[in-house]
């Protein structure tokens, strides 16, 4: 499967799931608001995000996907089968005992991530009673990673690409079923019980999935062979730098709990509007890029591989941009008109709009560092992406401690892009010197700082409607914000690709859409 056409497949899907998940977050808004309860279960709703992104598309994705594509091209369909049934009964056979664990400790994990919780306002207890539901839920979405990961290997890139639909419609059910009673304890409960509804759901739609293409994992009895040593070995330096990137996540949380109630929902609701284009671009571009990219290292073909990488960078450069300057423009009538319905105030909407600001200015960064690894994990490298994830996570734990004070929630979001900026800087220069099947060119810096330049001509624009009066041709009401979002959305992107159009950018663009031999 062309790459252009993996990631069209996988943003699809991608954007179908962030379409369901805003409509779940303004569901949570009118219900939750931005106060104590909203915050226990973004804790909790967090914990096993944390977790998984070690267990699933994390460590060990980078370096299972590569493993297993590169054995289904040089072994066979049923040797790579044989080495996802022994990773896949490897990874229960550590994964349930650790959740066990875990559940049983979680009054101390809550006062260990989110000690400020433990001054009041319910937000303590509530959290380790949400957590407790949500935790199970990292060993079913790692199965499902696994799983993903060999669909992937097949270029089935679609089933894995829904898994976030069903968990956004698994909240939005749980949502529905409790809003009649209407009080935000029941509520939380009910979605915390949807987070772990979730999973089964995505899990029984993987094994089916597998079984429709004849690649059924299974279970079997684990053994230590040379595989998963291989594998092992792979994942180490990943975990390390998950681990790393945990614990600045765990720091952010832990900081964030000192701050007023309503600090961690502010960074929730701005993380989620700047994970938008970050998964539509960075992760459909990474996770199409990285089995592509294995198969031609794997087989030598260093010219395919170059031409993959060129595709994914001109693609994830001529939409990173402008994504990033219209978060930045448009950031308070975009969550006004998402958020701000019942128990979500103005004063919510600026506080969450000053941290999607300074989160926006990391989405650059975030989509290189995600291409820039793909080649370095397709090439079975994973240490040179973990090192320079680990210095960028210090980075990122330094300043967010420098910026608390003075800058509130907001400097833990300023904190964390001038860590991905720091990460992406240093990725760059290493993989460009290591890696084969990766190129950059004066031609790549021209298209750059052009297509910048049509991303300020767009920024320009929006500063303009937004001081002329534009939002007076709307009603201040719920209806009135959303179309007053949607008209400087538009006219945005209009200006933008306008304007690659007269650079004669957009011909890198339709070169994509053509077929290569």
């Amino acid at each position: 499967m062309k790459l252009f056409k993996a990631m069209a497949t996988i943003s699809s899907w991608t954007l179908l799931s962030r379409i369901a998940g805003f409509i779940r977050d303004m569901m949570t808004a009118i219900v939750l608001g931005a106060g104590p309860m909203a915050d226990a279960f973004f804790v909790a709703l967090k914990l096993p995000n944390f977790f998984r992104r070690i267990t699933a598309e994390g460590a060990f994705s980078a370096a299972f996907v590569p493993l297993f594509s590169g054995k289904l091209a040089t072994e066979g369909q049923d040797e790579a089968l044989k080495f996802a049934r022994n990773a896949q009964s490897m990874m229960l056979m550590i994964l349930i005992p650790f959740s066990i664990l875990m559940v049983i400790a979680m009054p101390f994990v809550i006062y260990l991530i989110a000690p400020g919780f433990a001054g009041g306002n319910g937000r303590y207890d509530m959290a380790v009673e949400l957590s407790r539901i949500t935790f199970p839920y990292m060993v079913l979405i790692s199965l499902v990673a696994l799983l993903g990961g060999v669909m992937n290997g097949f270029d089935r890139f679609a089933p894995f690409a829904a898994m976030p639909l069903f968990f956004n419609l698994a909240l939005i059910a749980a949502l529905l079923y409790s809003m009649a009673g209407g009080a935000a304890p029941s509520t939380a409960h009910a979605m915390a019980v949807g987070v772990l509804g979730a999973g089964v759901m995505q899990l029984i739609w993987m094994i089916w999935q597998c079984a429709r293409i004849g690649a059924m994992v299974g279970l079997t009895r684990p053994h230590m062979n040379d595989d998963m040593k291989k594998l092992f070995k792979l994942m180490g330096p990943g975990i390390l730098g998950a681990g790393v990137a945990q614990v600045n996540l765990f720091i952010d949380i832990v900081l964030a709990s000192f701050l007023p109630a309503g600090a961690i929902s502010y960074l929730y609701y701005a993380d989620r509007l700047y994970q938008f284009p970050l998964s539509i671009i960075g992760i459909s571009v990474g996770v199409a890029l990285l089995p592509m990219l294995a198969r031609a290292i794997k087989s030598g073909n260093h010219s395919e591989g170059r031409a993959l990488f060129g595709e994914a960078l001109t693609v994830g450069t001529m939409l990173a941009l402008p994504a990033t300057a219209g978060l930045i423009a448009l950031a308070v009538p975009i969550i006004s008109a998402l958020f701000e319905h019942g128990a979500f105030t103005a004063d919510n909407t600026l506080m969450s709009a000053r941290a999607l600001q300074a989160y926006a200015l990391a989405l650059p960064a975030f989509i290189a560092v995600k291409i820039l690894s793909s080649a370095s994990f397709a090439a079975e490298d994973t240490k040179t992406p973990v090192r320079y994830a680990v210095i960028g996570s210090l980075v990122n734990i330094v300043l967010s401690i420098a910026f608390l004070k003075p800058l509130g929630h907001v400097g833990i979001a300023l904190a964390t892009a001038c860590g991905a900026w720091v990460n992406a800087a240093l990725l760059t220069r290493a993989v460009l010197h290591k890696n084969s099947a990766v190129t950059w060119t004066a031609a790549e810096t021209k298209q750059l700082l052009s297509l910048a330049f049509c991303a300020v001509l767009m920024v320009g624009a929006l500063v303009l409607l937004q001081t002329s009066g534009f939002a007076t041709l709307f009603s201040q009401n719920v209806t009135g914000r959303i179309l007053h979002m949607f008209a400087l959305v538009f006219a945005g992107m209009g200006v933008y690709f306008f304007a690659v159009l007269i650079t004669g950018n957009m011909r890198h663009f339709k070169g994509l859409l053509q077929k290569r031999a």
